[in-house]
């Protein structure tokens, strides 16, 4: 695994210059209204594909632009290309004037000093602060500064689970502890079904989950004063006890040591598999042919008693924001672009597309967030999530732990124990990996 190993250092390495460099987007000055006709904007792949994201899209855009004379030329940037295209961008000055990100970027990407902060002025122009639900608007930037970006989509991590497989199984309902879906995962197994799926070698979902762990074991991977904190005994115990789901429980096939491109939902849409750990996943399952008869949605499961705050976490603050090159070549247009898309009509349409929940109140209102999943979903935003660190080296901890557990998840398919001396050496390897403070 040194290669894999090689290239997480690399993309560290790469975060940190980036950190202390001029940033880009649009021109190379301060920004301007110079192309006062044009936008250019990455969306994030939020679809099963692409072609989806451009069909939800496009008729959107040009009403944007039959409104406002202003068209708006689009790119959708898959999720394994979106953060090292952003990082280039805010060096090379080559960037778009507006842009998707995962919100747990946001105080990474507000330390390059390349996203427009949105002071109570220009939180004005898109109708104010307040429009906006607590839960996403913790994880727009570093607290005590001005937002680097604007709440678009909120998504919540959800416990996915197919109603056949279950009954077949003699199990009546979902699991509620992690102990539970242990013993429901021995139950599954005996009738010939795979049970939980996971993408060992995405680091991206690794952090969420690993995240969600160390919560529930009273665990955080940085000290209050933003110092990276990987070897803490009940971090390691958080690691270790997500790993083990594979390595020692044996309810996450070995083979999904190797996925990294949504195959675990896939899999789940094809009925192959009985859970799944997924934000949002209700849009993606549809457009894979998947009935929503077919499964039931619950919350994730908690070490004990039932989800909340402190202990009970079960996801974290899931979601996409929009931001904007603060020397964007059209800043008026691209603050009105984020004032449309951010719209109670546009919040309604685009997370409905999406099946995510929106993060403006009047929008999340609408009846169609109002199902029995996505109270779930919103029930989760609003007791028991958690915003990822808000601090500058996010992003790299995402990079350097992500990939340590994908190489525990490695160890725990080719039949290599892991202890938890593997995973404090491992997690030390991480630390060691995040810039000096």
């Amino acid at each position: 695994m040194r290669s894999i190993r090689a290239a997480a250092v690399g993309a560290v390495t790469m975060s940190l210059a980036l950190a202390a460099s001029a940033c880009g987007g649009g021109s190379s000055g301060g920004g301007s209204n110079d192309s006062p006709k044009t936008l250019t904007y990455w969306a994030s792949n939020q679809g099963a594909g692409i072609a989806v994201d451009k069909k939800v899209l496009q008729p959107e855009l040009d009403k944007f632009e039959k409104q406002t004379g202003i068209k708006v030329k689009l790119e959708v940037v898959p999720w394994s290309d979106l953060l090292n295209r952003i990082l280039t961008a805010t060096t090379s000055g080559q960037g778009p004037d507006v842009l998707n990100i995962g919100n747990t970027w946001s105080a990474s990407l507000q330390a390059t000093g390349a996203l427009l902060p949105w002071d109570a002025q220009h939180l004005d122009k898109i109708g104010g602060k307040d429009r906006f639900v607590d839960s996403a608007l913790g994880s727009t930037g570093a607290e005590g500064q001005d937002p680097a970006a604007i709440p678009l989509y909120s998504m919540a991590y959800a416990l996915y689970y197919n109603k056949e497989i279950f009954a077949a199984a003699g199990i009546d309902k979902p699991p509620a502890t992690w102990d539970e879906l242990v013993a429901d995962g021995r139950k599954i197994k005996a009738k010939g079904a795979s049970v939980l799926g996971a993408e060992g070698a995405n680091v991206s979902e690794n952090i969420h989950h690993v995240f969600v762990f160390a919560k529930q074991h009273g665990a955080d991977f940085f000290t209050a004063d933003g110092k990276p904190d990987f070897t803490a005994d009940n971090v390691i115990a958080a690691v270790k006890q997500y790993v083990d789901l594979m390595a020692e429980d044996k309810v996450i096939p070995t083979g999904d040591a190797e996925y990294a491109q949504n195959q675990s939902v896939s899999d789940f849409a094809k009925e192959e598999q009985a859970m799944l750990l997924w934000q949002s996943a209700a849009a993606n399952l549809t457009s894979q042919g998947m009935s929503e008869d077919t499964y039931g949605i619950a919350p994730v499961p908690v070490r004990s008693g039932t989800p909340g705050t402190g202990t009970g976490i079960n996801s974290m603050v899931a979601g996409i924001n929009i931001a904007v090159f603060k020397n964007s070549d059209n800043l008026d247009g691209a603050t009105e672009f984020v004032k449309f898309m951010t719209s109670d009509e546009e919040q309604t349409i685009l997370n409905k597309a999406y099946t995510s929940i929106p993060p403006v109140r009047n929008a999340q209102e609408d009846a169609a967030f109002n199902t029995p999943a996505n109270a779930v979903l919103k029930d989760t935003l609003t007791k028991s999530a958690a915003a990822l660190p808000q601090v500058a080296a996010e992003s790299q901890f995402e990079t350097a732990v992500g990939t340590a557990v994908k190489e525990l998840f490695a160890d725990a398919a080719a039949g290599r124990a892991v202890t938890t001396d593997s995973v404090r050496a491992e997690l030390e390897k991480a630390q060691q990996q995040m810039p000096a403070k």
